[in-house]
C-alpha cells in the first residue's frame, strides 16, 4: 500500500453559474519520502488537490487516503507550506519556529534547542533574535519551511512557495529544499508552474492538464541529488516534459506555464 493514496477524486466548483471541473478522477499514488512536483497551466487543479491531500477541502467523489486512513481535515503532522509565509511579525525567528512545537506541548527548552537545529538546517544561524521584517523574502520563506520541518512532519505540502522570489533567490531555494527533503526523509508534493522548477525537484513530475483537471502524464525523473541544469540528462527531461505540453524549449524565456 502507498503512503498517499488518491482514488478517483473530482472536484466542481460553481463559476458564474457554470460548472467548473477542477479535477476529473484523478488518481495516483504516492510512496514514503517521494518528491513529488504537480506541475500544469492555471486551472487544471494543481492548488485543489493539494488542498485535498491537506484536508482543507473535500472532493465531490473519491477519497484520499494517507497512511492508510481517510483524509478528512488538517492535522498536525502534515504541513502546509504557502507563498505567503505566514509569520507572526512580532516574534522572533526563534520563537516563530517554536510554535508548532510549543503547541504540542514540548517543553519550552526542547522546544528551542528543537527550533535552533532547524533554523540551522535552512541557513539562518544567527538570525535567531531577527524580526520577520528585518529579514528578505527568501529568509523569510526559509523560516517557514523550518517552523514546517520543526513538528517533524510525515509530509509537506507545498503552493508555490517560491514563486514570489527573485530568481537568484528561487534557484538556492530550490537546491536548499531539495537536499533538506533527502536528508529530513520527509515526503514532499509541490505544486508550481515552472517546468525547470520541476525537474530540479521531482522524483516525479504530475503533468495536469486544465479543465477538467486531470493527469495527463507522470514522468519520472532519475537525476540523483545534484542536478545540473545545463546537463544533457537534465536537459532531456526538461524537453521530454516540453514535448508533453506541446511547446518548444526557448533559453531566452522562463519556462513558466
Amino acid at each position: 500500500m502507498a503512503y498517499i493514496e488518491i482514488n478517483d477524486v473530482s472536484k466542481v466548483y460553481q463559476r458564474g453559474g457554470e460548472p467548473f471541473h477542477a479535477l476529473s478522477h484523478v488518481s495516483l499514488e504516492i510512496e514514503r519520502g517521494e518528491f513529488i512536483c504537480l506541475l500544469g497551466p492555471s486551472g487544471c487543479g494543481k492548488t485543489t488537490l493539494l488542498n485535498t491531500l491537506a484536508g482543507f477541502e473535500r472532493p465531490d467523489e473519491g477519497q484520499v487516503l494517507i497512511g492508510g486512513e481517510k483524509v478528512k481535515d488538517p492535522v498536525p503532522n502534515r504541513v502546509t507550506i504557502f507563498q505567503h509565509y505566514g509569520l507572526l511579525p512580532w516574534q522572533t525567528v526563534e520563537k516563530n519556529v517554536m510554535l508548532g512545537l510549543l503547541a504540542k506541548k514540548m517543553p519550552k527548552e526542547q522546544a528551542r534547542a528543537a527550533a535552533a537545529k532547524y533554523i540551522d538546517l535552512v541557513g539562518l544561524a544567527g538570525f535567531e533574535h531577527v524580526r520577520p521584517a528585518q529579514l528578505s523574502g527568501g529568509m523569510q520563506q526559509r523560516v517557514s519551511i523550518a517552523r514546517g520541518l520543526a513538528v517533524q512532519p510525515d509530509a509537506l505540502f507545498m503552493d508555490e512557495p517560491f514563486a514570489a522570489l527573485d530568481a537568484i533567490t528561487r534557484l538556492k531555494m530550490q537546491d536548499d529544499i531539495h537536499r533538506i527533503a533527502e536528508e529530513e526523509g520527509v515526503t514532499v508534493v509541490f505544486v508550481t508552474h515552472d517546468i525547470e522548477e520541476a525537474v530540479a525537484l521531482a522524483d516525479r513530475i504530475v503533468v495536469l492538464t486544465p479543465n477538467p483537471g486531470r493527469v495527463k502524464e507522470i514522468i519520472k525523473v532519475e537525476l540523483g541529488p545534484d542536478r545540473l541544469r545545463t546537463a544533457d540528462d537534465f536537459l532531456a527531461v526538461r524537453d521530454h516534459v516540453f514535448d508533453v505540453f506541446g511547446m518548444k524549449p526557448n533559453w531566452n524565456v522562463e519556462y513558466v506555464i
